[in-house]
């Protein structure tokens, strides 16, 4: 059965009448049409103006015209391996993530997730397949209508709201168990592959595990499972944000990535015949090391990114490895050989999964390519050490454009037009005059 009547018969079994037909952009946000099922089934697809990759988060477009200079048309094509049924939604209706091209057919460069992709295929071309498992937190607040005012966490079923920071407690998640019910049974109508949900350090503040698997499609599954977490919440009449640091006293929202390398037997590459460490893990814990500063603002896209990095609020402030050791920003965990891993601790819960994923695995690449060989291992608090990353937006913009490791393995093109749109929000962010400065310097200075 050919893909157009495969997606015919998937559509009709499931008495579909609508069809979210939906892009990532450059900050991760679901763009696209409604579009009725049988015109969508007939269509095979959308066409979207280039401009939808040079938009900021603010709703601005990137002052120079990278994409073309006259907003073309893009034809985006569904991938039918991400069609699934969309649970909360009133009528029968489905939504499918697709993949943009130019007129000549030829993949958008720029496309989050064609980033990956492009990066995906320099493993392809070794015989290797990088294994990923993210782990995203977020926080549940109070409805907020007003951006003047404090975020609040909200209240339970107590009718009371946290107080106490309250890791891993039961009790503090049941506060909010039907929201939580809510979102398992959204996540198992969607295939989304989560293995566990824990509450965090934060008040309020819990994380999602997902199972390892092919990088794309778990970027794909972190995507779908933002939209599902905040439309579940705003359902139980709170919010649910992905900001990497949306309460000034707790700690930051982080996105992990466990990383390995398997070749085309399934061996995982990261061990040694007798189980020790591979030249290629260390190799590629170097290129992390090395790299992952130039490439900090895929993992930290916005001004409030860098609030998070801060030293004792269980957010790494440098790139330093270790065994089990949390403090860092690359930990190994105790694992058996086949499941030698890194787990890279520096994205933010605000960052693009896609481009989060494509960073670590590049980064890890050249490690690789290059022989690298990483620092001694940490075996204590690395805290007390000096932060190692960059500590604003505009540093990291700066680390970006000039880096031609970026220009290489992501594309001269993509770099341009992330810059461009990272540019733009930052000029907009200093057009808002903070309570900080009203405050502190209104009458005294």
């Amino acid at each position: 059965m050919n893909d157009d009547n495969r997606l015919r018969q998937w559509l009709a079994d499931n008495d579909i009448d609508e069809v979210e037909a939906i892009v990532p952009d450059m900050a991760g946000v679901a763009r696209g049409k409604f579009i009725p099922a049988r015109k969508f089934a007939e269509q095979g697809g959308m066409r979207l103006p280039s401009s939808l990759f040079i938009q900021t988060v603010t709703g601005d477009y990137a002052e120079e015209t990278v994409i073309g200079d006259v907003d073309e048309d893009l034809h985006a094509e569904p991938d039918l391996a991400t069609l699934r049924r969309v649970p909360w939604a009133k009528e029968p209706t489905a939504c499918v993530v697709h993949d943009c091209f130019f007129r000549d057919g030829s993949p958008v460069d720029v496309s989050p997730r064609q980033v990956l992709r492009n990066v995906l295929a320099r493993y392809a071309d070794l015989g290797l397949q990088p294994v990923v498992a993210p782990e995203v937190e977020f926080y549940l607040v109070q409805r907020n209508t007003d951006p003047d005012y404090p975020l609040e966490p909200p209240i339970g079923r107590s009718g009371r709201q946290e107080s106490v920071r309250q890791p891993y407690s039961m009790d503090a998640i049941d506060e909010f168990e039907p929201l939580v019910d809510e979102i398992y049974d959204h996540c198992e109508a969607q295939r989304l592959k989560v293995d566990n949900l824990v509450h965090e350090a934060g008040t309020a503040q819990l994380e999602i595990n997902f199972e390892h698997g092919e990088p794309l499609e778990l970027a794909d599954q972190v995507f779908l499972l933002k939209r599902t977490v905040r439309e579940t919440a705003m359902r139980h009449q709170v919010y649910a944000t992905f900001m990497a640091k949306p309460m000034a006293k707790e700690p930051g929202s982080s996105m992990h990535w466990h990383l390995s390398l398997q070749d085309a037997s399934g061996r995982n590459i990261f061990s040694t015949a007798d189980g020790q460490d591979a030249p290629e893990f260390l190799a590629f814990i170097g290129g992390l090391q090395k790299y992952l500063p130039q490439f900090h603002l895929l993992y930290a896209p916005y001004v409030n990114s860098y609030r998070r990095i801060t030293r004792h609020m269980a957010a790494p402030i440098n790139l330093e490895w270790g065994y089990d050791n949390r403090t860092v920003g690359l930990r190994v965990p105790h694992s058996g050989p086949e499941n030698r891993r890194v787990e890279s601790r520096l994205a933010g819960a605000d960052a693009n999964p896609y481009l989060a994923a494509a960073a670590s695995l590049a980064a890890g690449f050249l490690g690789m390519e290059e022989g690298l060989v990483p620092g001694d291992p940490a075996s204590g608090n690395v805290y007390s050490q000096p932060v190692a990353l960059p500590r604003n937006l505009d540093t990291a913009l700066e680390l970006f454009q000039s880096s031609d490791a970026a220009a290489r393995v992501f594309g001269a093109r993509f770099v341009e037009v992330y810059a461009a749109i990272k540019t733009r929000e930052f000029e907009r962010f200093f057009e808002v005059i903070s309570p900080w400065e009203r405050e502190h310097l209104l009458l005294s200075v």
